[in-house]
């Protein structure tokens, strides 16, 4: 396991007594950026999760190092682990909107994550033609190179309107970048059935960092986890097989913090059940 991933789940959950897992429970705190750091970090505590993914947006902002620091603490303190940190950078326009890369890395470093998501721009595979793959990739080195150096690495969202909006694409970005400290997250595209976003997952396992959790409708409504349950038992099944991660609670119905508790019984639930050997 290299430098990064060695540091996953550096921080043990409360409940050493279970069966262990290979995928650990975590919450994205932009589910509720209506709540302050300390919020999501008791809900998170409270929800039996490990983990948390904090975003750039709201909790951590870019260059805040202070509060960085602060939130790696709290997280620390309330026995969780910081799974990632949410930049929302954008390759090939963040840098020329007044975002430079090197704040991020530095403030990453300093809330202690492990990986950095970006996003890899902001049109779909299709539409992009040559130039500005080429302007992706570059920018992507620009931002893993100095992440690498820290120990961290960088993980593509996995989303529509971005270069990785198709398992082809997601591979051929990720293959562009062979030898640079780059992963993926994954979640399912609401659209796609349950074989097609079990295939797009296999595609890219080899890269594979950490899974968004989250049911959805076609037309984008927030749904309990439960109603998607059996697509999750196959989704976190094929992701335990790459080995160890977390799966990342990403939004709840309503928005509601009070939801969190019953989507995060059904996440353990599922990490918990035995699989087949």
């Amino acid at each position: 396991m290299d430098g990064a991933g060695s540091r996953l789940f550096g921080v043990p959950h409360a409940s050493d007594d279970r069966r262990p897992v290979t995928i650990q429970p975590g919450l994205v705190s932009v589910t509720f950026r209506r709540l302050t750091a300390e919020q999501v970090v008791a809900s998170a505590a409270e929800a039996g999760l490990a983990a948390i993914e904090w975003g750039g947006d709201v909790h951590v902002p870019h260059g805040d190092l202070a509060t960085a620091r602060r939130v790696a603490a709290m997280t620390a303190e309330a026995g969780l682990a910081v799974a990632c940190y949410g930049s929302y950078y954008r390759l090939g326009h963040s840098s020329a909107e007044g975002l430079a890369p090197e704040t991020v890395v530095e403030t990453a470093a300093e809330l202690g994550a492990p990986t950095i998501r970006v996003w890899a721009g902001r049109i779909g595979s299709a539409e992009a033609d040559a130039a500005y793959w080429d302007a992706v990739v570059a920018d992507a080195r620009r931002i893993a190179e100095p992440a690498g150096a820290a120990g961290m690495t960088v993980s593509f969202e996995y989303h529509r309107d971005t270069l990785t909006d198709t398992r082809a694409s997601a591979r051929r970005l990720l293959s562009r970048l062979d030898g640079v400290p780059v992963r993926t997250l994954w979640q399912p595209v609401p659209e796609r059935d349950r074989a097609e976003n079990l295939g797009d997952l296999r595609d890219v396992l080899p890269w594979l960092q950490h899974v968004h959790v989250f049911t959805w409708t076609a037309a984008g409504d927030r749904l309990p986890l439960a109603d998607g349950l059996d697509d999750w038992e196959a989704y976190l099944g094929v992701a335990a097989e790459g080995g160890a991660r977390y799966a990342l609670l990403e939004f709840v119905a309503g928005d509601s913090p009070a939801r969190l508790a019953e989507d995060a019984a059904t996440l353990l639930a599922v990490l918990r059940a035995p699989r087949p050997a």
